[in-house]
């Protein structure tokens, strides 16, 4: 398919539309994403639901 880059209006031949390649280059380059620990908090079971009567029942 042709047809022209809508980020920089050169002409180009590419299977689907969008930016040409230097424009996904420079794209890739302004946006690295980048990575970094994240600490989680221990899991804490919430204590929201009542024990059954029949389960607490002493024999």
């Amino acid at each position: 398919m042709d047809f022209t880059c809508p980020r920089c209006d050169t002409s180009v031949s590419a299977e689907f539309y969008g930016p040409c390649e230097l424009c996904r280059a420079d794209l890739r380059s302004k946006f690295v994403a980048v990575r970094g620990d994240v600490e989680v908090a221990e899991y804490e079971p919430k204590m929201n639901v009542t024990p059954n009567a029949v389960a607490l029942k002493d024999d």
